[in-house]
């Protein structure tokens, strides 16, 4: 599989996952992982620390329905280091892109 056949992969069973299930941010969240965003806001990574050993996750906010916000994670890493390798960050990019163009054409009428 090719790497963008696994970018559209992921982000179709992110928008999978998103077509049926609805998702709200809890505060609680913030007590036991650090939220930080990358890429201008528009991606954020959860981290956390345990036995020594850094546990990430990457994550976009769908709010293009007023009513509800959706938090779809792209993938995860562990990494034994807590530098973020930018690859990661612009995989889930990809993702996210990804999944707004697969979103849009089915609202549009188009599938791909």
């Amino acid at each position: 599989m090719t790497g963008q056949q696994t970018h559209t992969a992921n982000a179709q069973q992110s928008y999978t996952l998103a077509s049926r299930t609805s998702q709200r941010t809890d505060q609680s969240l913030q007590k036991s992982f650090h939220l930080s965003p990358r890429k201008n806001f528009k991606i954020w990574e959860f981290r956390t620390l345990f036995n020594k050993t850094h546990y990430r996750i990457f994550a976009f906010w769908d709010k293009e329905n007023k009513q509800e916000t959706l938090v779809l994670t792209t993938h995860g890493i562990i990494k034994k280091t807590g530098k973020t390798p930018e690859k990661e960050i612009e995989k889930a990019e990809q993702i996210r892109l990804k999944y707004f163009e697969l979103k849009n054409a089915q609202k549009n009428g188009n599938k791909k």
